[in-house]
């Protein structure tokens, strides 16, 4: 059931890294939006190459920079796209490399299938309902880039390797994030401290943090700050089929989405 749709979202995510990277080779201009979060052209044309690529489907599309319809309608999606088509726009202004493309799918207030693409790292993250959850690493994927409108879905399979990948790591791993690291976040780690001989904290950006979780590079991912849905809902759905999950902080059940108010409560995405 989610072959085809799991395929045409690799093919977006890959596509808007494509146009994501046009950009960031330029001396772009950055603007700011109500927020003070940072909005450049490589955010718009990535989501516009998503919208493009997937509009075949006929499921509405909530992204981050398109129009967020009013929830009187969105409550009537039982099917949605949630995308951030440029995750970590902090980090592609002070040019690390660590952001991404986030793109799932979310049925009845969950997320189904989740793609997150890594452009200059070219690290690929997929995983839907029934089929699991994978990772295509640089060193292979680098090689599918520019064929990757003519790879199939079984092909991107046969070449990745399935998550979690058992970590044989002594001590308790935690992510965290590198531009988002609060007092609340500092207090938890601490309390963590208290539970495990040693916790070994290594920090990225975006939402590589929750593959890191999935993949088994980490223990844990405590994220004791503000978050959007389309920040977290293809992260939410690759933990899932990993033998992991992301837990809100208030309802301590897992993350719904396609909520009335978009701001994310507190979370933790943990293994299982």
């Amino acid at each position: 059931m989610y072959q085809n749709l799991l395929h045409q979202t690799i093919i977006a995510a890959v596509l808007a890294g494509n146009e994501i990277l046009e950009v960031y080779d330029t001396k772009f201009e950055v603007e700011y939006k109500d927020d003070k979060s940072p909005l450049t052209l490589a955010d718009k044309k990535a989501s516009e190459k998503i919208i493009e690529c997937l509009k075949q489907f006929n499921i509405p599309v909530l992204s981050e920079e398109g129009i967020h319809e009013d929830f009187e309608k969105r409550k009537m999606w039982q099917k949605l796209w949630i995308v951030d088509p440029l995750d970590g726009t902090k980090e592609f202004v002070k040019r690390n490399g660590e952001f991404t493309v986030n793109i799932a799918l979310v049925e009845n207030n969950m997320p189904t299938l989740g793609v997150i693409y890594s452009p200059v790292f070219k690290d690929l993250y997929f995983s839907a309902k029934g089929i699991g959850c994978y990772k295509i690493d640089r060193t292979i994927f680098s090689e599918l880039v520019n064929s990757i409108e003519t790879s199939t879905i079984e092909n991107l399979i046969n070449v990745a390797k399935k998550l979690p990948i058992v970590s044989n790591t002594e001590n308790y791993v935690v992510v965290a994030s590198r531009s988002h690291m609060s007092t609340e976040t500092h207090e938890h780690i601490e309390q963590l401290k208290l539970q495990h001989h040693q916790v070994d904290i290594v920090t990225t950006g975006s939402s590589i943090k929750m593959c890191w979780v999935a993949e088994g590079v980490a223990d844990e991912y405590p994220r004791f700050g503000p978050t959007m849905e389309w920040d977290t809902a293809a992260g939410q759905a690759i933990l899932q089929e990993a033998n992991a999950s992301l837990i809100d902080y208030e309802t301590k059940q897992p993350m719904l989405y396609n909520r009335e108010n978009l701001l994310n409560h507190w979370f933790i995405a943990k293994r299982n």
